[in-house]
């Protein structure tokens, strides 16, 4: 087992993405990026992470995990980021002890061609009905289930009366409408109940917190669904704004 990278290797390899393998099972179990001895660090570390976890079950079978080097000499460290992010969306969250999907995969990453392809081509629409924008960057994910975009779109907001005159709930994700849902009826979050497990790292922290509120809805009719969803709505959001919601011909509660 290799424990130091000498200088000269070191330079050599430059920025590079590498993988951590059960020797036993040829399996690869982690994705990560670096330079110099980056890739050692992992064999050292101690924590309950599920990738330590990993490293100590394999070697209490007598056995070392196998370092690959995917990938090096690349040009700088955005490069190595991208190509981490591609491998990690190949093999799957799923399949890996890695955390969290890669840098810019959501934006940047594992897409089926058709949902691309509607994504760049989304032309802007202008919003007749009273509605309010939600985007869902940090839930959204391609292949998401039906059940995981609506409970993602419905909460938990932070929103006050004026939520009461909304019609319509868009899913926004990089500005494009993903999903349109009739709103019926607003509920606290502390009486919410949702099909999927989506809000459950920070559910119990968010259902405590006072005047978040969550919709009960249904996705729209044919009509409405045709006019709004797949077009772009990014006009409608300040440029630099982080605010989560927009609402749209919507007057402020009195």
């Amino acid at each position: 087992m290799t424990n130091s990278i000498p200088h000269d290797v070191a330079r050599h390899l430059g920025y590079y993405v590498y993988l951590l393998v059960n020797p036993r099972t040829e399996k690869v179990f982690y994705v990560g990026k670096g330079q110099g001895e980056r890739i050692l660090d992992h064999l050292t570390a101690n924590g309950e992470s599920q990738r330590a976890a990993t490293v100590n079950a394999i070697r209490s079978e007598g056995l070392e995990p196998r370092l690959d080097i995917l990938a090096h000499k690349l040009p700088d460290e955005e490069t190595a980021l991208r190509i981490e992010a591609a491998v990690i969306d190949l093999c799957g969250l799923g399949e890996l002890t890695n955390k969290m999907r890669g840098w810019c995969s959501i934006q940047c990453g594992r897409v089926p061609l058709d949902e691309l392809a509607s994504y760049y081509a989304a032309k802007p629409v202008t919003i007749t009905d009273q509605v309010l924008l939600i985007r869902i960057a940090r839930l959204f994910r391609h292949g998401m289930s039906a059940d995981e975009l609506y409970d993602a779109t419905r909460g938990i907001w932070r929103l006050g009366p004026r939520r009461n005159h909304v019609q319509y709930a868009f899913a926004v994700f990089e500005g494009v409408v993903r999903e349109v849902y009739k709103i019926e009826s607003w509920q606290q979050a502390s009486e919410a109940r949702f099909k999927t497990n989506i809000h459950k790292q920070n559910q119990p922290k968010l259902l405590r917190a006072k005047n978040r509120w969550v919709f009960i809805g249904v996705v729209a009719g044919e009509t409405v669904q045709s006019q709004y969803k797949g077009r772009s709505v990014a006009a409608y959001f300040r440029t630099g704004s982080r605010n989560p919601f927009k609402y749209v011909n919507v007057k402020s509660a009195t």
